[in-house]
């Protein structure tokens, strides 16, 4: 792979900006379990290497168990999800590929508070930027160690 910016050297004041997202989400009344699922599902979605290491980490040192990181990307069919969660991947995917409808939506809204569904919602467009950021400028794969980023 030809060398690309280093974006966590080169882009720090852009990126102070996401960070600011991400510490606003840390205070939000999603639950942050929830939020490291969502993380991964959409890291999945678009094959993001760098986050889908962080989220499985983080995930795991917040008690989420292998099992459920290996069966969510058929988390459909996987019986050890919540209503709640189940919504959270279909809205998720509904916002990561731009197809969103008023029956994904309102089934998400029958599960999140208003303001939860406005924090859930900014941190799906959050975690999509951030995976573009990552595979457009890739970096030392594997080695994120959890709570580097505060």
């Amino acid at each position: 792979m030809e060398q690309r910016i280093n974006i966590h050297v080169k882009g720090q004041e852009a990126m102070k900006t996401l960070f600011g997202i991400g510490a606003y989400l840390k205070k939000s009344p999603v639950e942050l379990a929830l939020l490291e699922l969502v993380y991964f599902r959409v890291s999945q979605i678009n094959g993001c290497a760098y986050c889908l290491d962080m989220h499985s980490k983080d995930a795991r040192a917040k008690g989420e168990t292998e099992q459920r990181l290996y069966g969510l990307s058929a988390w459909r069919e996987a019986p050890y999800f919540t209503e709640k969660e189940r919504a959270a991947f279909a809205w998720a995917e509904e916002l990561t590929k731009c197809e969103v409808t008023d029956a994904g939506y309102a089934e998400v809204a029958a599960q999140f508070s208003e303001q939860e569904l406005i924090d859930l919602t900014l941190a799906i467009t959050t975690i999509n930027t951030w995976n573009r950021i990552n595979i457009a400028f890739p970096h030392a794969i594997g080695t994120y160690k959890v709570g580097q980023f505060g």
